[in-house]
């Protein structure tokens, strides 16, 4: 149920001025913000600020942690998994802070290419999406996936981040990503349980688009929103650079799943790059 009255359906922010799903309002979250899905790796991040100033968790699931860091005010939000996580998030956020906006995604995938194995990170060069095609299983008509242009992610910001990766692990690996709307049936994941009809898919990707490293759920709808910013005329800068760091989680074709060992060797590794990356004048 909402913490307060909303004023309107069409804008959900309440009388005190909190946002509907997230539940904050201007001065509680940054201008520079790393996103993420899971609330602990959120957590673990945290602890990398110099101090802790706000933290908050919404009814709908979104914590934010918002704190210093080398005197810069940083926001940590964890939103879940998926497209319309991102879509909330993203929009709430611009509803309740001034001026430019910096997002990083800090996130997990699972490699489809051989150049990305467990406990690799991957740079997100581009992102694409993968949706279920609805009339194909219903009146038989298209294909049973639809695969989407390309989004790009801000360059100057992931150029920056991967600079500082590389410094840090020595090497990192760079590429497209695509994001599904599912975890299982539009990633390729197999099952009895239910009529997919993804055999090829990943195959189907590889052949539109042979630069793909990953997938994952998120990257897309972050980009997407934050190149379109600008208004549709497209004519202004964007209000909102984004970019994104993938751990590989899962090696999709040799079948093998991350051990939580090396996930938390990632997120420590990768959490000061991503913070000083944030803090570069560049995001300013």
């Amino acid at each position: 149920m909402p913490e307060e009255q909303m004023v309107t359906a069409n804008r959900p922010i309440s009388h005190e001025g909190r946002t509907y799903h997230m539940g904050t309002k201007r001065g509680e979250l940054a201008n520079r913000i790393i996103t993420v899905g899971d609330h602990q790796r959120a957590r673990h991040l945290s602890t990398f600020l110099d101090e802790i100033r706000f933290e908050h968790l919404s009814p709908r699931g979104f914590l934010t942690i918002t704190g210093l860091y080398r005197s810069h005010s940083i926001s940590i939000v964890a939103i879940g998994m998926g497209l319309s996580m991102m879509d909330f998030f993203v929009r709430e956020a611009r509803m309740v802070v001034d001026g430019p906006l910096s997002i990083i995604r800090f996130g997990s995938c699972g490699s489809i290419c051989d150049d990305a194995s467990i406990g690799d990170v991957i740079i997100a060069q581009e992102a694409f999406g993968i949706t279920r095609n609805y009339e194909f299983f219903e009146e038989s008509r298209g294909e049973p996936y639809k695969i989407w242009p390309m989004v790009k992610a801000d360059p100057k910001l992931t150029g920056e981040m991967e600079r500082r990766f590389i410094k840090e692990l020595g090497s990192v690996v760079k590429g497209s990503v695509g994001n599904a709307d599912s975890f299982y049936s539009s990633q390729g994941r197999k099952g009895d349980e239910f009529y997919d009809a993804n055999d090829g898919l990943l195959e189907s990707i590889r052949e539109k688009y042979e630069g793909v490293v990953g997938l994952e759920m998120e990257s897309h709808m972050l980009f997407h929103l934050a190149k379109w910013s600008t208004g549709r005329d497209n004519l202004r800068p964007p209000s909102i650079r984004a970019a994104c760091v993938l751990m590989v989680y899962a090696d999709r074709q040799g079948d093998r799943f991350i051990d939580p060992q090396t996930s938390k060797y990632l997120v420590e590794k990768s959490a000061t790059v991503i913070l000083d990356t944030l803090v570069s004048d560049l995001t300013t």
